[in-house]
C-alpha cells in the first residue's frame, strides 16, 4: 500500500505536540492583531493568554485563510517524496479555504499524475475538527488505505457534534452574530448563547440561556441526547476554551461524572487564534461523536 499523509489546517485546535504524536501534518492559517501579521501556530508567535488579553483590551483582529499558492507549496513537499495526500479543510460553512485547496490540487495533479490528492470538507471546527482528525489517524494506524479513510471521512463527518457557549457577548456583537441592543440586554441579564455547528458546517445560535450554571447543564444535556450510546458513550470527548479554563473544567467534571465509560478523561485545549479572533474570550466548546447533524 502506498504511503500517504493525513493533513489538516491549524484550525483543528489541538496542540502542536498532539499533531506530531499522531503524525498529522498541518498548514497554518493567518491573522492580524492591531495590524501586525502572525501565523495561527498554536501560541508560538503569541501566547494564548496574551492574545485574549489584548482582545479584551480592545485590539483589532483580522483573519485570512490559506491561499492556493500556499496550499500548492505545502502539498508539493509531500508529493516530491512520492506520498499521497488526504487533506481535511476547515468547514466550508466558516471559510472558503477549501476552494483554494482544490485549485492547488488541480494544478499539482497535472505535475504529479501518479499521486492522489484527496480533499475533504470537514464540516468541523476547532477541537471538533481535531477530534475528527484523531479518528482518521486511528484508522490509518490500523492499516487502512487512503481511499478507505477518505470514504470514512465523507460518511462520518456530520457525526462530530459541536456545542458552544459564551459568557462574553462582546465579540458576538462585534462580529454581527448578536445585535448591539440584544447584546446589551443579554449582558445585563447574564444571557449565555448556546450555539452548534449545523449540517452545513455553519455556526448557528440555538438557545439563549440565562446564567453560566444553566448553560453548562444544557451542554451536558445535549451530550446525553446526542452522544453515541447516550450515557454509555465510550469515545473521545474534547473541550476547547478561550481564556476561561475554569468554565471548561466545570463542564468537563460534569461530563466525567455523567459518562463513566469515556475513552480517557475529557481533554481541554485552547481555542486557536483564528477561531478565537471571532469568538473572543469567554467561549467554551464541547465536542464528541454522536448522531448525525440533520439541521
Amino acid at each position: 500500500m502506498k504511503d500517504y499523509v493525513l493533513s489538516c489546517c491549524s484550525t483543528a485546535d489541538l496542540s502542536q505536540e498532539r499533531f506530531e504524536e499522531r503524525k498529522i501534518v498541518y498548514i497554518c492559517f493567518h491573522y492580524e492583531l492591531d495590524g501586525e501579521a502572525y501565523q495561527d501556530d498554536f501560541g508560538k508567535s503569541i501566547a494564548y493568554d496574551e492574545f485574549y488579553e489584548k482582545m479584551q483590551q480592545g485590539a483589532d483582529t483580522k483573519t485570512s485563510q490559506v491561499n492556493a499558492d500556499e496550499y500548492e507549496e505545502y502539498f508539493e513537499r509531500f508529493l516530491k517524496e512520492g506520498k499521497d495526500i488526504l487533506h481535511l479543510c476547515l468547514s466550508s460553512g466558516i471559510t472558503s479555504t477549501m476552494n483554494s485547496a482544490l485549485i492547488a490540487k488541480d494544478n499539482l495533479s497535472e505535475k504529479y499524475p501518479n499521486n492522489k490528492i484527496l480533499i475533504v470538507d470537514s464540516l468541523a471546527a476547532s477541537a471538533g475538527y481535531g477530534l475528527f482528525m484523531e479518528e482518521l489517524a486511528d484508522l490509518r494506524d490500523e492499516g487502512h488505505s487512503i481511499d478507505d479513510v477518505y470514504q470514512f471521512a465523507m460518511d462520518y463527518r456530520l457525526n462530530i457534534q459541536h456545542w458552544f457557549f459564551s459568557t462574553d457577548l462582546t465579540f458576538f456583537i462585534k462580529g454581527g452574530r448578536v445585535s448591539k441592543t440584544s447584546g446589551m440586554i443579554g449582558t445585563v441579564l447574564g444571557i449565555c448563547p448556546l450555539l452548534n455547528v449545523d449540517y452545513e458546517g455553519r455556526l448557528i445560535p440555538r438557545e439563549k440561556i440565562r446564567g453560566k450554571k444553566r448553560v453548562i447543564q444544557k451542554c451536558l444535556d445535549k451530550m446525553v441526547q446526542h452522544a453515541e450510546n447516550g450515557k454509555d458513550y465510550a469515545g473521545r470527548c474534547y473541550i476547547s476554551q478561550s481564556a476561561c479554563y475554569e468554565d471548561a473544567r466545570e463542564l468537563a467534571d460534569c461530563i466525567e461524572e455523567t459518562f463513566p465509560n469515556l475513552k480517557d478523561k475529557v481533554e481541554i485545549f485552547n481555542i486557536g487564534t483564528t477561531i478565537g479572533s471571532h469568538t473572543g474570550p469567554g467561549t467554551v466548546a464541547l465536542f464528541f461523536k454522536g448522531d448525525k447533524r440533520i439541521d
